[in-house]
C-alpha cells in the first residue's frame, strides 16, 4: 500500500493556553510556612510506603506550623486523572496534588508556576533526570517540581531458574548483581529477536511472557519502548503524522509474533496483571517497576526467590526503557501557595528522597540524578541478593515516555488515548491488516491535532 497522503500539521498551542503563562514573583522562604495544607498523592503498591510518607509530611507541618492532611489517591479506574480533571474545572480541592507522566503539560493551564522552587532544588541538590524538563517544563516555565515517592521505570522483571532451564539463558551473566561489571559483548546480544527466541521457547515450555494490551497505562509503557527500539514513531519531534513508515510495519510483525508466546487474558489485563502472571508461576518475564516481585516476597517467596530485573533488548536504533517521573503539582487556585512550595522544596531534598526509597524497598526512582548515588537500596535488596539492582538505568538504555519525541502536547494524548496498545491489539486480535492499522492510527492521531 503506497503511504498515507498526510499534510504536515503542527500543534497550535491555544491562545487560552498561552495566556495562562505567567511568573510568580521572586519567593522568600519564611520561617513559618503556617496555615493549612491539603494533599492528594498517589496511593502506593509498595505496604508500608503510604504511611512512612504521612509520617514525613505531618512531621514538616508540626515543624512549620502548618496542619497537613493527606489523601492517598488510586491509580485504579483511572481515578487520579479523573480527580485532576474534576479539581481543575471546580477550582477547588486539594492545595498539592500529584501529576504523573503527561499532567504537568495536560493541567499546566491551571497548575502554578514553581521555577522558582524547581531551581533552589536543582541549585541544593543538582540536576533532575533529562525526562523531566520535557514532561513538566511547558513553555519554558516549571508546571510541577519532583515527587519524593511514585517515580518508576518498567524494565523487565524474569525468572532466572526458567530462563536457563528452558531458554539456555543466564541472565547473571548479562546483567550481573553489584560488585559486578557487565560484559558488553553479551549485553550487546540481548537484543529483540534473542528476547523473541527466548519467548518462544518459555512459551513451549508452558512459561510464557506477559505484556498488558489493554487500554491501560502499562500497556503504553512496555510498547513505547519497542517501537522506539524499532525507530517506529507515531508522531515526530516537530508534530508530523509519520505513522505510516516501514519502520513501524516491522515493529508490528515483530509484535505479532512477540504477543502469541503470551497468555491471551493479556488483553484484558489491568496494570495489576503483571503482578498476578509472575505470582502464578507461569510467567518468565513481564516489563514492570519490581511491584511483583515486591508482592512475591510476600505471597510467594518461591517464586521471588528467582526473580531478576534487567534491562530491555536492543533493537535496530539503540536500547529503550520507560522512565516515569511523578511530579507534585501547585494548583492556582490553592489557597495557601507559600506553604506549598515550601513543601515542595523538603520533599525535593535527599533526606526525604532517600527515606523513601528505602521504604518502598527501591520502588521509588529519585528524580535528582545525585539521590541515586549512594544509595544501597537496590544492591541490599533480596532475595536473591541484588535482585532489583538493576532497576535504575545502569547502562546504555536511554529514558523515554510514550509518544516521545512528539511534542508533549500531542504525546500526552497518544498516551490518554492508548494509541500504541490499540494499534498493536488492532492487528494481533482485532482482524486488521497492518495497513488497516495504520490507517486506524493515523486517523486517531488526525483527529488528536483537531482537538
Amino acid at each position: 500500500m503506497a503511504k498515507l497522503a498526510r499534510s504536515r500539521r503542527k500543534f497550535l498551542k491555544t491562545a487560552a493556553a498561552a495566556s495562562a503563562v505567567t511568573f510568580a514573583a521572586p519567593y522568600v522562604k519564611t520561617s513559618h510556612s503556617a496555615g493549612k495544607l491539603s494533599m492528594g498523592v498517589w496511593d502506593h503498591w509498595i505496604p508500608g510506603t503510604n504511611e512512612a510518607l504521612q509520617g514525613i509530611l505531618e512531621k514538616w507541618g508540626v515543624a512549620n506550623g502548618v496542619d497537613v492532611t493527606v489523601d492517598f489517591i488510586s491509580s485504579q479506574g483511572n481515578k487520579i486523572l479523573l480527580t485532576a480533571q474534576a479539581e481543575s474545572r471546580a477550582k477547588t480541592g486539594h492545595d498539592i496534588y500529584l501529576h504523573g507522566i503527561w499532567m504537568p503539560t495536560m493541567f499546566a493551564h491551571r497548575l502554578e508556576p514553581v521555577d522558582d522552587v524547581v531551581n533552589d532544588i536543582i541549585s541544593s541538590e543538582g540536576p533532575m533526570v533529562p525526562l523531566a524538563e520535557y514532561l513538566a517544563k511547558v513553555d519554558g516555565v516549571w508546571r510541577a517540581g519532583p515527587s519524593p515517592v511514585g517515580s518508576q521505570t518498567h524494565g523487565m522483571i524474569s525468572r532466572l531458574d526458567l530462563y536457563k532451564e528452558h531458554a539456555g539463558i543466564d541472565l547473571l551473566e548479562i546483567f550481573p548483581g553489584p560488585g559486578q561489571e557487565r560484559d558488553p559483548d553479551l549485553v550487546d546480544a540481548w537484543t529483540y529477536d534473542a528476547f523473541l527466541d527466548a519467548a518462544q521457547k518459555l512459551h513451549a515450555a508452558g512459561h510464557g511472557i506477559g505484556g498488558p494490551l489493554g487500554s491501560t497505562g502499562d500497556a503504553s509503557f512496555w510498547l513505547a519502548p519497542v517501537f522506539a527500539a524499532h525507530g517506529a514513531e507515531l508522531v515526530n519531534k516537530d508534530g508530523d503524522i509519520v505513522v505510516d513508515s516501514d519502520e513501524v510495519r516491522r515493529t508490528l510483525e515483530y509484535l505479532s509474533r512477540l504477543v502469541l508466546t503470551m497468555p491471551e487474558s493479556v488483553y484484558a489485563w489491568d496494570d495489576a496483571g503483571n503482578n498476578r502472571w509472575m505470582i502464578s508461576g507461569q510467567g518468565s518475564s513481564v516489563f514492570n517497576p519490581p511491584s511483583p516481585w515486591n508482592v512475591a516476597k510476600r505471597d510467594a517467596p518461591q517464586i521471588a526467590e528467582q526473580m531478576w530485573c534487567h534491562d530491555l533488548p536492543r533493537g535496530p536504533h539503540g536500547r529503550f526503557r520507560n522512565f516515569i517521573p511523578q511530579f507534585w503539582g501547585i494548583w492556582d487556585f490553592s489557597e495557601n501557595i507559600s506553604a506549598a512550595k515550601d513543601l515542595l522544596r523538603h520533599v525535593g531534598t535527599r533526606e526525604v528522597t532517600y527515606q523513601m526509597s528505602q521504604a518502598s524497598t527501591g520502588y521509588d526512582i529519585p528524580l535528582m540524578l545525585s539521590h541515586t548515588e549512594g544509595n544501597d537500596v537496590w544492591e541490599k535488596a533480596g532475595p536473591p541478593p541484588g535482585a532489583i539492582y538493576n532497576y535504575p538505568i545502569r547502562g546504555d538504555e536511554v529514558g523515554i515516555a510514550p509518544g516521545h519525541p512528539a511534542p508533549p502536547p500531542i504525546a500526552a494524548q497518544i498516551m490518554a488515548q492508548a494509541i500504541f496498545p490499540n494499534l498493536v491489539s488492532r492487528v494481533t486480535a482485532g482482524g486488521d491488516t497492518f495497513d488497516e492499522g495504520i490507517q486506524w492510527a493515523a486517523n486517531e492521531l488526525e483527529a488528536v491535532m483537531r482537538s
